[in-house]
């Protein structure tokens, strides 16, 4: 008998698609004859049919449908292994008709859409399609009168928002369904994790402190060394850590920083405030990155989304105040293992 190697079963595997131990079980029955083993996995309905279990899909595309009365939008995410397969029209075809069913049905997690009517045709449509294919995760968002609801999906469809604000009346929600659109907008771009800097856990925030000044402090010797201006090292990165002690001390800070300089006493009312805002901005690096609310809005940068929010409703001649958010980002967190394959087979074979 022919011995079996871990290369004809690669060999074989790669002209087949067929699992390892299939390929190598007729093998060993075909005597390592590549042609007789091919014509095995045939008959039997193996061959082009392998599991799809162990491949990683991180490709794909987002799905977003919002109701014509922006009372309800979805969002989901659907991954495909390969971004060819992404730009086929079935696989198109398929993430629009899972959004819409997922908005119409809303089902309670992808395990209850998978066990539905509607989850086996999907996998119908994966088994035409012939390469992993997964629904990874949606969401939605409801909406009453007084909540202005809208979202926006990018031009490539790999980003989907869908974004909520609450509202003092009718009037100013209705008014703020354009300006929650570029809010949406802001978002896809700039990838907030959270919505506020409350909403962030002190450990994390005393963990990326001490990162983040690191980082700085070495980038200043850098500059040092180029003789150009050092950047200025924080003490904090987020609101979360600035006290009313804080402010207290970096407003008298100020104050003898400028009795130090010889500024008039008579005009330090007019520094201070632009100080003390300075000093915020130095100290809230983190929120600016990961916080919505605390963000420059992208629409104007001079101003934070919330600030944005606020002259918004105002000028709606009301109130709102975002609720909430969902940023589906395609691959987001998913890692593609480089696996040794040959290594595989061999510790398959045994």
């Amino acid at each position: 008998m022919a011995a079996i190697t871990a290369a004809m079963v690669k060999e074989l595997r790669s002209a087949t698609d067929a699992p390892m131990m299939d390929c190598k079980k007729v093998l060993v029955e075909a005597d390592g004859d590549m042609a007789k083993a091919t014509e095995l996995l045939k008959e039997r309905g193996i061959a082009k049919a392998a599991k799809k279990a162990d491949r990683v899909a991180a490709e794909g595309l987002c799905g977003i449908v919002i109701a014509d009365d922006f009372s309800k939008a979805t969002v989901i995410e659907i991954n495909s292994e390969t971004d060819f397969v992404a730009q086929n029209e079935g696989f198109q075809n398929l993430v629009k008709d899972t959004t819409k069913e997922i908005f119409d049905n809303q089902p309670a997690d992808v395990a209850a859409f998978s066990a539905s009517e509607f989850g086996a045709k999907f996998q119908a449509e994966v088994i035409k399609i012939g390469e992993k294919i997964e629904l990874r995760r949606f969401n939605t968002l409801t909406a009453d009168a007084t909540t202005a609801l809208n979202g926006y999906i990018h031009s490539n469809n790999r980003i989907a928002v869908i974004i909520t604000a609450k509202c003092d009346s009718e009037k100013t929600a209705e008014a703020l369904r354009p300006f929650m659109k570029q809010v949406a907008m802001h978002t896809s771009a700039m990838k907030p994790t959270t919505l506020s800097y409350k909403d962030l856990d002190a450990a994390y925030v005393a963990a990326e402190t001490v990162g983040r000044i690191e980082v700085i402090k070495k980038d200043n010797e850098e500059l040092s060394r180029l003789g150009k201006t050092l950047k200025n090292v924080p003490t904090y990165i987020s609101m979360s850590q600035i006290t009313d002690e804080v402010l207290a001390q970096a407003e008298a800070d100020i104050k003898a920083t400028l009795k130090e300089q010889g500024k008039p006493e008579k005009i330090w009312d007019k520094i201070v405030p632009g100080s003390l805002a300075r000093f915020i901005s130095d100290n809230t690096t983190l929120d600016k990155e990961q916080c919505l609310l605390d963000q420059n809005f992208v629409m104007d940068d001079k101003l934070t989304v919330a600030q944005a929010l606020e002259k918004a409703a105002k000028a709606a001649g009301g109130t709102a105040e975002i609720t909430e958010f969902v940023r589906l980002e395609v691959g987001e967190g998913i890692e593609k293992a480089e696996d040794d394959f040959a290594a595989e087979v061999a510790a398959q074979m045994g």
